[in-house]
């Protein structure tokens, strides 16, 4: 990893270690921050850094690009969840979601907001209900799907003949028939 930070971040890295002291100093305080993390998400962590960041990255950032990052968990980008919520038609529960924080958050926004504001006042809502699911899904939380609920089945039971007929009688005189 500090090979090739080395390569990439010529500058900043022989700035930031510029002695050989500094240079172990850090390799130790690295390894003592980083050791409950395997290799290979260190190694993928720092690649991903090198391909998104122009500047040496920190502990802390090597920390949040050993996360996954909302592709990879199928979070689409908070402006296009929003765009969603707001088209999908009703029941909202029928809806395909292309992930169930998008529902949720829309649910937690209040369908009814998001149908009669202006996105400029509904998007900021939504954005924060968004965000923090997000952030659940992120820690390993399953959100459920939605789950249409079905009405409740109607009991049918037919009336005794004698009802039936008085009911009748009385529809007639009632109708005058």
């Amino acid at each position: 990893m500090f090979a090739e930070f080395e390569l990439v971040y010529h500058n900043q890295y022989n700035k930031a270690f510029s002695t050989s002291e500094k240079l172990s100093y850090a390799k130790k305080l690295w390894f003592a921050n980083l050791c409950h993390i395997s290799p290979e998400a260190i190694t993928a962590a720092s690649h991903r850094a090198i391909k998104e960041s122009e500047f040496l990255p920190t502990i802390k950032g090597i920390l949040k690009y050993c996360e996954p990052d909302d592709s990879a968990l199928g979070l689409p980008d908070p402006h296009s969840a929003y765009v969603e919520a707001c088209r999908a038609p009703s029941p909202k529960a029928d809806h395909p979601w292309s992930h169930p924080a998008v529902y949720h958050a829309g649910k937690a926004s209040d369908w009814y907001f998001l149908a009669t504001n202006t996105e400029p006042k509904a998007f900021p809502v939504f954005r924060q209900h968004y965000m923090n699911l997000c952030e659940q899904v992120r820690r390993g939380v399953q959100l459920e799907p939605p789950h249409p609920e079905a009405l409740p089945k109607p009991e049918a039971k037919p009336l005794p003949a004698e009802e039936q007929r008085r009911r009748m009688r009385e529809l007639r005189r009632e109708l005058d028939i």
